[in-house]
């Protein structure tokens, strides 16, 4: 069993209880992680204190990532609360009117949004973490397959997701020398909020079951459980790697 007593993990992007977040938070606390849970604002506080109460030691911080202050802010409270961070879990992505723009048809200000909140987030969020990290850590994100394959209706999303992971390739770089390891799991498709931008999501879930050499849909616990994995020792000379936990489905042609 993984033990991550005495570490501190932070999770960004935790919605409700059926957010990927949700899981990676669950399998961190229950392997003994002290951990930090963010909310973007007042109106998901309430949420995210219900899901925290339910995690032993667990304390709530409200940050919006496309707020640099807010970013300053939240990581000088986890510096005077925590001391350090070993562990930072990024599951954030955002694309406004994915159901009404495909990519020839994206405005600018939409491309920019989505750029800004699904991968500048990433990198503005390591870049203060890392003082924080001063003992090495992990940095963990969430993408998708839509980011190196052409999935219906994943539009913008498929383009900023391949941004991510470009990001994460390049952070884990420049982090390299600081033992700061940077990965994503690339998660088969999970019916979260997120997913109700995805106009026909129940055809990929279909797909998927289909195809999949397992010919089912991947569970989020599945993918807490590899989350997990991947921010422990047991993980130490992984970095810079999208890892795929969607039942086989990247693997498949038609």
């Amino acid at each position: 069993m993984i033990d991550l007593k005495g570490k501190v993990a932070v999770v960004f992007g935790l919605a409700n209880k059926r957010s990927i977040a949700w899981a990676i938070a669950q399998k961190l606390s229950e392997a003994g992680a002290t951990l930090a849970i963010c909310y973007q604002s007042e109106r998901l506080q309430r949420e995210a204190e219900e899901l925290a109460a339910d995690l032993p030691g667990t304390k709530t911080f409200r940050c919006d990532v496309s707020i640099d202050a807010d970013i300053d802010a939240v990581f000088e409270q986890f510096k005077n609360v925590y001391g350090k961070l070993d562990i930072l879990v990024h599951s954030i992505g955002f694309a406004p009117n994915m159901k009404i723009n495909n990519v020839l048809r994206t405005p600018r200000e939409d491309f920019r949004m989505a750029h800004d909140i699904s991968v500048y987030s990433l990198i503005a969020l390591a870049r203060a973490a890392e003082p924080l990290m001063a003992e090495g850590g992990s940095i963990l994100t969430l993408t998708y397959y839509g980011a190196e394959k052409v999935f219906p209706n994943y539009n913008i999303m498929g383009v900023a997701k391949a941004g991510l992971e470009a990001a994460v390739r390049y952070l884990a770089s420049d982090l390299g020398t600081k033992k700061i390891r940077v990965n994503a799991i690339s998660a088969g498709p999970i019916k979260t909020l997120a997913a109700r931008g995805i106009s026909d999501f129940t055809t990929i879930l279909t797909a998927v079951e289909q195809r999949a050499p397992l010919h089912r849909n991947v569970d989020a616990l599945e993918v807490g459980n590899t989350a997990l994995f991947l921010s422990s020792d047991l993980a130490s000379g992984i970095t810079g790697e999208i890892t795929f936990v969607d039942c086989g489905f990247n693997i498949t042609g038609l």
